[in-house]
């Protein structure tokens, strides 16, 4: 009896600590972008938009890349952080088939992230016009890096609030599995 009562307020202790340290171990995350994950746009947006859980500062000086099919990288202007929202102009070029948008930040608690979010192109995007720029001359630009590989980080593929749900369960079932233990032996 006396095992039982002390399972349980051990149990309930170990909830209270994980409850309320579940703020802290969250970390900020991506909650939304303009162009959105997995969206499918018929011409290509003059402006990218990142909005975060928490407040941001940009991780250094090229903190947004746009890759797409055949080479194809974007111009991307410069990046401007206002609170949560981060938001860079962008001039597109190149044909139609999956981007993929990486960024990179640092979060108020000085946590680096970088991630990225993917999204189709429709129509191919065509480069600027220039009067000035005979045909036979090429363009300033013309040596575009190769794609990156996908930084994705765990943060981008599950919420931190399932994690920290399933930590709460596990330490629920070592709890529950030490009691029949416990209890075995009585």
């Amino acid at each position: 009896m006396r095992f039982k009562r002390f399972g349980a307020s051990l149990l309930v202790t170990g909830l209270a600590l994980l409850g309320a340290a579940s703020p802290a171990l969250a970390h900020s995350e991506l909650k939304s972008s303009d162009p959105a994950r997995g969206a499918s746009l018929a011409t290509p947006p003059t402006q990218v938009k990142l909005t975060f859980s928490g407040p941001v500062t940009l991780a250094d000086d090229n903190p947004i890349q746009i890759t797409g099919p055949e080479n194809a990288s974007w111009t991307v202007g410069r990046a401007e952080v206002a609170g949560t929202v981060v938001t860079a102009p962008v001039k597109a070029v190149g044909p139609a088939g999956e981007y993929t948008l990486r960024y990179k930040v640092t979060f108020e608690d000085s946590h680096a992230a970088s991630g990225s979010v993917k999204f189709n192109l429709s129509a191919p995007a065509a480069a600027p016009s220039s009067q000035s720029q005979p045909s036979s001359q090429a363009p300033a630009s013309s040596a575009t890096p190769a794609p990156q590989a996908d930084q994705t980080t765990p943060e981008d593929l599950v919420p931190s609030w399932v994690w920290i749900v399933l930590a709460v369960a596990v330490v629920a079932a070592g709890i529950v599995v030490a009691l029949r233990l416990i209890r075995r032996k009585d």
